[in-house]
């Protein structure tokens, strides 16, 4: 999602109540003609600009739970994996079934098939006038991991002779572990999407060119600069109140 820096937003709705106080406290000196910077609007923004953030807020803690549960879920694959293909290689399988295995398991750990290129490598493909880009390797997003263990199951499940007697290595537990890792992954998109739609919202309220916070606000500022003057005192108490957009 834009913007991770949730703390950002938050300042831009702090400036704007601080804005605000000051704007209150030059009472009818603060007479603006344009209805949307006058002090209801701005106070309307305010409390539009506290919503917002505040549900975004709530919807936080339960995306980032679910993210860290799918974290703990999915990280003893890598280990897992290399006892499944040890426990493949120890059975009396062809070595193409083996050189299958591996191949999924690299795939699942992310492991290039053959070393990266070198800088030096790269300008002598590049002067002989050969493509020097590479693909990337790495399929360790957690879809590519998912699809690659039930490659890897599936595989398992025709062979034989793979009969291990650890628990945890048989075809029904890493079934069980598939279905876990697959629900984990899942509550994680689940969660995001109204997170997504709390955080659009909230950029809405801020950011809207002309109508949001930090727009808004810049104007405000404009307006008492040119109502009471540049070197004021009441320009200079608000001048320094920032407002960022996103």
């Amino acid at each position: 999602m834009p913007n991770s820096n949730e703390t950002g937003h938050a300042k831009n709705v702090a400036n704007l109540e601080e804005l605000i106080a000051f704007i209150e406290s030059y009472g009818d000196k603060y007479n603006p003609s344009r209805d949307d910077i006058k002090t209801p609007a701005l106070k309307t923004l305010l409390q539009n600009g506290k919503d917002a953030i505040h549900a975004v807020n709530l919807l936080l803690p339960p995306y980032s739970n679910a993210v860290a549960a799918r974290n703990v879920a999915f990280s003893p694959v890598e280990k897992l994996s290399t006892r499944v293909l040890n426990a493949v290689k120890a059975t009396d399988t062809a070595s193409q079934v083996d050189d299958n295995a591996k191949t999924i398991v690299r795939k699942l750990q992310g492991v290039r098939a053959t070393p990266k290129l070198t800088e030096e490598q790269k300008k002598e493909l590049t002067d002989a006038g050969k493509s020097a880009k590479e693909i990337s390797a790495s399929q360790q997003s957690f879809d590519n991991m998912l699809d690659n263990l039930d490659k890897l199951i599936q595989l398992l499940q025709s062979i034989p002779q793979y009969t291990p007697n650890e628990e945890e290595l048989k075809v029904e537990a890493l079934q069980a572990l598939y279905d876990d890792l697959s629900a984990k992954h899942a509550a994680v998109k689940i969660a995001l999407a109204p997170l997504s739609n709390a955080r659009i919202a909230r950029d809405e309220v801020l950011y809207k060119p002309l109508a949001g916070i930090v727009d808004i606000a810049f104007d405000t500022k404009t307006y008492i600069k040119s109502a009471f003057g540049a070197s004021s005192p009441q320009y200079k108490q608000v001048s320094g109140l920032i407002f960022r957009s996103a």
